[in-house]
């Protein structure tokens, strides 16, 4: 059965700018940044390179929550920089765990405005035998109107800030004990991917997420290699080749559909960057090769985009790009009007790409014992209707 088709608007306008705290926390600021800061307190021209240093050490690969566990550094400067900074984080409003080990936190955004409401999004951490997946979220609601997408029916309320984003990180692993040491081969860690799937799109706050995201990367700090880091994106075509060469991590794109007039129903963006450009951005991505394929995300709709003729035309399009193809098993919700393929033809589906030479991974649900799915946990908290506590975005790549 195909959904009724109703115009959804391109793109939302955010409802509300960020408003910087009086004292600002410094999680998320690059280094130049931080020396600027630390010139604005007083410090010395000569001292501001190794103060950043120190402090980029203390808050990245050490993790500590206050000035005053900065032990190399001297009391007098601890207690300047307490004066002035904070190293807050998003505040955890409820943790749930699921029987398979995924972990669901929603978190509180600190406020700059006593007026403002305190706002939340969400971040999933799924535990895997060869690796831990930290799914990150953008933005406070979706720029986006994705009819599958449970974010999509939201309001986009503001962007995050490239600290909001980084934070989300930090929780992780404060929550995880994840500070640990990096001389094993894994370094101990138990995050060790990060995925921008969460709420949001990711592409509509391009310089927080690349400000974010070259942190992650940074060796001397938090660390997760770029290859070990995929932003998930709807189509934002202008910013995908921005994206490789400014960020170039690895990159996922929400397709879902194989025709122009279907994705215009499934992913309204399409009807500004339909799906040949989108294709032409993918082919044009800095630094895609075999060994760094793009990942199609395509959504499993019972007779809607899960025919035979559908994968034909999808192993087509995709000739050029090296590619694996994320196959994901729909999770419906009441009053929705699509349904999940059945398994068989999902096999079908997979098995006709696979003999095409594609990777076609079926995405395992995680945590659907404590609404795993973006958005899920936030309406659950916030008491919404029935189809908004139900969610169906995937939340993360299982492989």
């Amino acid at each position: 059965m195909t959904a009724a088709f109703s115009p959804a608007p391109l793109e939302k306008i955010a409802l509300e700018t960020y408003v910087p705290p009086a004292k600002p926390s410094l999680i998320g600021m690059s280094r130049a940044e931080l020396a600027e800061r630390l010139g604005a307190i007083g410090v010395a021209p000569a001292q501001r390179k190794m103060r950043t240093q120190q402090l980029w050490h203390w808050i990245y690969v050490r993790g500590v929550q206050g000035f005053a566990e900065m032990t190399t550094i001297s009391k007098e400067m601890r207690a300047q920089l307490a004066e002035h900074f904070t190293l807050a984080r998003p505040q955890v409003v409820a943790e749930q765990i699921s029987s398979d080990g995924t972990r669901k936190w929603l978190l509180r955004l600190p406020s700059g405005d006593s007026v403002e409401k305190a706002h939340e999004v969400e971040c999933v951490y799924i535990p895997e035998t060869d690796r831990g997946t930290l799914c990150v979220s953008s933005q406070v609601g979706c720029t986006l109107s994705c009819s599958f997408c449970h974010t999509g029916t939201q309001r986009l309320v503001r962007n995050l800030t490239a600290g909001e984003i980084v934070g989300q990180i930090m929780v992780a692993r404060d929550r995880l004990n994840d500070w640990a040491d990096r001389e094993t081969p894994n370094g101990n860690r138990l995050v060790t991917n990060v995925v921008m799937m969460g709420m949001g799109e990711p592409l509509y706050n391009f310089d927080a997420v690349r400000d974010a995201l070259l942190i992650v990367a940074d060796g001397d700090g938090i660390g997760i290699s770029r290859r070990r880091i995929t932003l998930s994106t709807s189509g934002v075509v202008p910013y995908i080749v921005r994206t490789g060469a400014e960020i170039g991590v690895m990159l996922a794109i929400s397709l879902h559909a194989v025709r122009d007039d279907l994705r215009n129903e499934l992913v309204p963006l399409n009807r500004k960057y339909p799906i040949a450009e989108l294709l032409q951005a993918c082919r044009d991505y800095p630094g895609a090769t075999n060994a760094k394929r793009i990942t199609f995300e395509y959504v499993m709709l019972k007779g809607v985009n899960d025919s035979l003729d559908d994968a034909k035309l999808l192993v087509k399009m995709l000739k050029g790009i090296p590619a694996k193809i994320n196959l994901i098993p729909f999770n419906p919700w009441p009053g929705t009007a699509y349904e999940c393929s059945d398994w068989d033809q999902i096999e079908k589906f997979s098995e006709y790409i696979f003999n095409a030479g594609y990777s076609s991974p079926v995405r395992t649900p995680r945590g659907r014992d404590i609404l795993a799915a973006c958005g899920q946990l936030k309406s659950e908290t916030e008491k919404l209707s029935a189809r908004e506590r139900q969610a169906l975005r995937a939340m993360a790549m299982t492989d």
